[in-house]
């Protein structure tokens, strides 16, 4: 097998957008409307992958552990705020909790990726940190959303039951521990599947990647495996971290229920 990977001129690059113009004339026989949504979803895609290839070219030349640590955060911040305007109905403005909690889950797990089972020398080398980093976030920002946005709907769905427990002496913890699991499981879940079927229904992209770059199939297993099992934990701890810090914004210095939550997702 060669280790070379097989490079994409021009021309095929331009021949791929053929790809889209199919989608597009499908959408025009079928009167969805979605062509110049599509042609401008494609002209945005390769604008900004072609800049940030420039970009992280820059980056990893310059290799420096602040400006990484830098570019880490800006990434968890607009995740975040990304994140929290996916979520509906809920009666505070959450971006600082999911920014923490994204920061959190993915600085724990990559660090313990990057510098002790990667190994990159130096260890914090820009071209293993940033991608890595980059899986961690993406999947941690989607189920922090399911979590934070499943929670307050639970919540609000039997918000006469959680007033009851807090009536009975119940901690607020107590009185909302139930809806709790509920939304962390449903944070977790699409990943836990990912991770039941990939290699069975599915080959990831990363693993898909390495295999057309040349890499050996073992060898790409081994990092896809490395992957699978990091974003699992990032998002445990994600959605650990978002219920926690969360939940008590639903509550004031009395431990009752604050109004707003009655109105939330009226």
């Amino acid at each position: 097998m060669s280790n070379e990977y097989i490079q994409i001129s021009n021309l095929q690059l331009a021949l791929s957008v053929s790809l889209v113009l199919i989608t597009g004339l499908i959408s025009a026989f079928l009167k969805l409307g979605l062509f110049k949504s599509l042609a401008w979803a494609t002209v945005r895609a390769f604008v900004q992958l072609t800049l940030i290839g420039y970009i992280l070219t820059y980056i990893f030349a310059l290799n420096n552990l602040l400006v990484i640590i830098g570019i880490l955060l800006i990434m968890c911040f607009i995740a975040s705020r990304e994140a929290s305007r996916r979520i509906k109905g809920t009666p505070f403005n959450a971006q600082l909790e999911t920014f923490l909690s994204l920061t959190a889950s993915s600085f724990i797990v990559g660090v313990i990726v990057v510098a002790l089972i990667i190994s990159p020398e130096p260890w914090y080398s820009a071209q293993v940190m940033i991608p890595i980093f980059g899986m961690l976030i993406g999947n941690s920002m989607n189920a922090i959303a399911l979590s934070l946005e499943r929670v307050y709907s639970e919540i609000h769905s039997n918000i006469a039951q959680v007033e009851q427990l807090l009536a009975f002496g119940a901690t607020p913890w107590e009185a909302v521990r139930d809806y709790a699991r509920k939304a962390i499981t449903a944070g977790m879940m699409p990943t836990i599947n990912s991770l039941s079927v990939v290699g069975l229904v599915s080959l990831p992209g990363m693993m898909t990647g390495q295999i057309l770059a040349g890499m050996n199939p073992v060898s790409a297993v081994r990092y896809q495996f490395v992957v699978m099992v990091m974003i699992a934990a990032a998002v445990a701890i994600g959605c650990l971290a978002i219920i926690g810090l969360a939940y008590k914004k639903m509550f004031n210095q009395d431990q009752a229920l604050v109004h707003s939550m009655y109105h939330s997702h009226s």
